[in-house]
Order: structure tokens, then C-alpha cells, then sequence
């Protein structure tokens, strides 16, 4: 068989993939009296732009600080969150996925995301 043969189903399958991990990409971590929050902030309907916003809720709430974004990469930011959550889990945080406003975890805030170099 041909290799185009095998391209064409991919593609189409990669959006399915994505859109099943899509509800854990937004933890909820606690340490003690400590909360802390990872969430990834998409444009809507859209993969990317993204970026991994980082919340210390308990010592700075309200602030946010951008851990990573990108603009091309597609999978970059969920990869990164998953590697941060584990980090922080390492530490002694107990985190679990946070529960999303709707069927989608993603969130569209766009007015939030950074403009800058991507970390891609």
C-alpha cells in the first residue's frame, strides 16, 4: 500500500485524538492549606496560540504567571502541563483535573494571552 494511503486517515483521526485528552488539561493541586492551579488558555476553537498559566491561589490571588505558550506547535502546551503537574506531584502536591465549565475543558480567554516569543 501507499504511504498517502495511511496520511489521509491520520489526519483525520488527530482532532478525535486531541479532543479526548482535551478534560485534563486544568489541575487543581493542594499541599496543606495550599491551592494551587495549571491551566491551559486556548483562542477558540483553536489548538494554537496556547499558553500554560500557573495560579497560586492562597499566596497571590489573582496573579497569574505564563509558564509557556505557544504558537505553532500543536500538543505543546498539553505536554508541558502534563510534565508540570508531575513535577509539582513530585513535590508533595496532590493535584487532580479540575473540573471545566462545559463538555470541553477549553477556555477561550483570549484577552489573556501573551504576545511574545513563542517557547516552542
Amino acid at each position: 500500500m501507499k504511504p498517502r494511503y495511511f496520511v489521509l486517515p491520520l489526519a483525520m483521526l488527530l482532532p478525535l485524538l486531541a479532543a479526548g485528552q482535551s478534560n485534563t488539561n486544568n489541575y487543581r493541586c493542594t499541599q496543606g492549606n495550599l491551592v494551587r492551579r495549571v491551566e491551559i488558555v486556548y483562542e477558540t476553537g483553536v489548538a494554537v496560540p496556547c499558553e500554560v498559566h500557573y495560579h497560586k491561589d492562597t499566596e497571590a490571588p489573582g496573579q497569574r504567571e505564563v509558564l509557556w505558550q505557544a504558537f505553532n506547535e500543536s500538543g505543546y502546551c498539553e505536554a508541558r502541563t502534563r510534565e508540570f503537574v508531575a513535577r509539582l506531584q513530585g513535590l508533595g502536591w496532590t493535584c487532580s483535573a479540575a473540573q471545566s465549565a462545559g463538555a470541553d475543558a477549553r477556555r477561550d480567554d483570549t484577552d489573556v494571552l501573551g504576545v511574545g516569543d513563542a517557547s516552542e
